[in-house]
């Protein structure tokens, strides 16, 4: 007789572990991860759960074990790797192991592909550009010394059966995407495959072309708009070997491919690769875990890495590639810094600097095209004075306090608050406030400046529907357009030769975020916008605006000193114990009533306090306070954050608080973790 452990697919927390029952012989073998029919509890009831383990041997007791009734047809098999992934992640996350296998089984049910209304295409112009490149390697570009240099040293540990992680930091422009070609190319013709992860949506289409360029219908792209009949039919490829390279956002990590060799991250540092929803995984940890189950190799790339993989690459835990100059002899773009209050004591009060708009009237006189990328990120509750660039910051946290509704500034990590200010208090001018300007006030500006400019406008009202994105970065690219004004989306790989000038409007928004990652985002902001100026032939400028000059992350983003900018950020999360100098735990609180969120934020102290005496630890407990976002769908959120430079510590203070929630049948509010976050909440 064999025995099954079972994983129940039911949501209760107290049921989030598994049972054991009888294998039918009847059944067969049955593997890990094969879903099947169990009866359930005292009625019997009939529910579907996951095997998560096979065993000869009865488990101890005086009991009779139920038999498993059945295998649930028209359903996919989990493979032993992605149930391992499940439990490693419900282990260092939290949460329901429920939620963990639901993570890494995107594609959860069969589908008749000959049924036709069961397959939608949703970005029919992709699959087309695949089916319109025949299938066969097609020779790369040749590489330079440095992108030899780090495509023959991962190729190399390859052949060797030496499997590494490696950080590729090359400046913009260097040629990233042409040495993971080469190594794809070397990893493919060797009979393994390749998962390439990128972070946002508007790059699917640029991306994928440029592979299929190369690999024909090898390729194939995971999204989030793809009908449930076209991820299952891209499942089923890769789960049969038909295609060799998976692109796509984080999902497409846990594509089934049975010989994976390498999984490459472009743009590691971008805060999409962490979900925002239990478990809150880091795709770049996740991606760790499944190449060491695998046997494969990880590439991360970035030309502004975040300080958790350059801090690693530092002491050997990851192997650093560089790239130091940018690709056809191409020069990095020459910056200007600009104080803008400097030019509001001058009397231009406008939003555009003088120097700004001069460069600009150049740019549409030699029929160069111009990109105004309007930092925003950070800006809402943002307070600072126009005349000497005072920011009010928490005395506890060095933080930025944030403006609330009830005209008080707070700290959203220890709840200190103040009211807000009607004068500086620096230097007494009225002009300190919030900032109110957007992309659509800047596109009316430019028209009313420069009437025969072309204007195209890229933010989330401008790219709502299905095919915005390419349909708004064709045009510029096709030089329909002479400015393209936008948010963030606008800076991230994108490469448009033809455009020589990038103005960046109010550098120093992102710098008062109020969260403690705000220097980093603002360098990698300013570094990545920089970069989309002079990447072929034409020289490139960028002014950058800010009423912040003197902060180290815009000199050295001008400067495109990346090294020193991390040796000055690392020393300052040192001294306050943020990550990666430290671990940090949030402990995130939800409930329709805030009294309901104060009363199990006090359970929750209570149970800190009493682990630490238990096992004599000390953590540094920030909280319990409102979150950034007080509330969010008729939802109040608290949060509660806990120090410690020793991450396994922080884990088990997890695991003591989850038990303390199950035994003490806590349920009037939400309680979800988060380790290192990438944002603030």
């Amino acid at each position: 007789m064999k025995y099954a452990d079972i994983i129940v697919d039911i949501s209760a927390p107290n049921l989030d572990k598994s049972f054991t029952y009888e294998i039918p012989d009847e059944l067969g073998e049955l593997s890990i991860g094969t879903p099947v029919m169990i009866p359930f509890g005292a009625g019997n009831k009939q529910k579907k759960g996951y095997v998560c383990g096979i065993r000869s041997t009865r488990p101890e007791g005086n009991f009779k074990l139920k038999k498993i009734e059945g295998i649930v047809k028209n359903s996919l098999t989990i493979e032993d790797e992605f149930m391992a992934l499940a439990y490693k992640m419900k282990t260092n996350y939290g949460g329901m192991l429920k939620d963990s296998l639901r993570t890494v089984i995107p594609v959860k049910q069969k589908v008749d592909l000959k049924k036709g209304a069961a397959r939608k295409d949703a970005f029919p112009e992709i699959t087309e550009l695949i089916k319109n490149y025949p299938d066969g390697l097609k020779n790369g570009t040749e590489l330079n010394e440095e992108q030899k240099l780090a495509k023959d040293t991962v190729c190399a540990d390859i052949d060797e059966g030496i499997h590494k992680t490696y950080l590729l930091h090359g400046v913009t422009g260097s040629g990233k995407t042409e040495v993971y070609i080469e190594i794809i190319r070397h990893v493919i013709e060797k009979g393994m495959q390749v998962i390439v992860l990128i972070p946002e949506i508007s790059l699917t289409y640029q991306t994928v072309k440029r592979f299929a360029l190369c690999f024909g219908n090898k390729v194939a792209f995971s999204h989030s708009k793809l009908s449930k009949g076209e991820r299952y039919e891209q499942s089923e490829k890769a789960r049969n070997g038909e295609i060799s390279i998976m692109i796509g956002p984080r999902s497409a990590l846990f594509t089934p491919f049975g010989r994976l060799g390498l999984i490459i991250i472009d743009e590691e540092h971008e805060a999409s690769y962490k979900s925002e929803n239990t478990p809150k995984y880091h795709a770049r940890e996740v991606a760790i875990w499944r190449a060491e189950m695998a046997g494969a190799s990880v590439l991360l790339g970035s030309a502004t890495p975040s300080l958790e993989s350059y801090s690693k690459a530092c002491n050997g835990e990851y192997t650093l590639l560089r790239l130091s100059k940018r690709a056809m002899n191409a020069e990095m773009p020459k910056s200007h810094i600009i104080d803008m209050r400097a030019e509001l004591k001058s009397g231009n009060r406008s939003i555009f600097s003088k120097l700004l708009l001069e460069k600009i009237k150049d740019r549409l006189g030699k029929k160069e095209q111009t990109m105004l990328f309007l930092n925003r990120r950070g800006y809402a509750g943002f307070v600072s004075c126009r005349s000497c660039g005072y920011v009010p910051k928490c005395p506890h946290c060095d933080i930025s306090l944030t403006l609330h509704a009830n005209k008080r500034l707070y700290c959203h990590y220890c709840g200190y608050s103040i009211d807000d200010y009607k004068k500086c208090p620096s230097c007494g001018s009225g002009f300190i406030g919030g900032f109110g300007t957007g992309t659509e006030k800047i596109e009316k500006m430019i028209g009313e400046t420069f009437p025969e400019a072309r204007v195209l406008r890229m933010d989330a009202d401008t790219t709502s529907k299905k095919g915005d994105f390419e349909k708004i970065l064709s045009a510029f690219s096709k030089k329909k357009a002479d400015i393209l004004i936008g948010t963030q989306m606008i800076v991230k790989g994108h490469d448009f030769p033809d455009v020589s000038l990038v103005g960046i409007l109010a550098a120093d928004l992102s710098l008062f975020a109020g969260d403690y990652r705000a220097a980093e985002r603002t360098y990698q902001l300013l570094s990545q916008a920089s970069g989309r100026a002079g990447r072929s032939r034409l020289p490139g400028e960028v002014v950058i605006q800010t009423y912040n000059p003197e902060h180290y992350c815009v000199e050295y983003a001008a400067e495109n000193r990346y090294a020193d900018f991390y040796d000055q950020e690392i020393a300052a999360r040192r001294m306050m114990g943020y990550p990666p100098a430290g671990n940090m735990m949030v402990i995130y609180i939800q409930s329709e009533s805030p009294l309901k969120n104060s009363n199990v934020a006090e359970k929750l102290v209570y149970c800190i306090k009493h682990y630490e005496i238990s096992r004599n630890y000390k953590y540094r407990v920030l909280g319990p306070s409102e979150a950034a976002v007080k509330k969010l769908k008729d939802l109040y959120r608290s949060v509660i954050y806990v120090k410690d430079s020793d991450y396994e510590k922080l884990v088990s203070l997890k695991d003591a608080i989850e038990y303390f929630i199950n035994s003490q049948k806590i349920s009037e509010a939400s309680v979800q973790f988060d380790f290192n976050p990438v944002k603030g909440y």
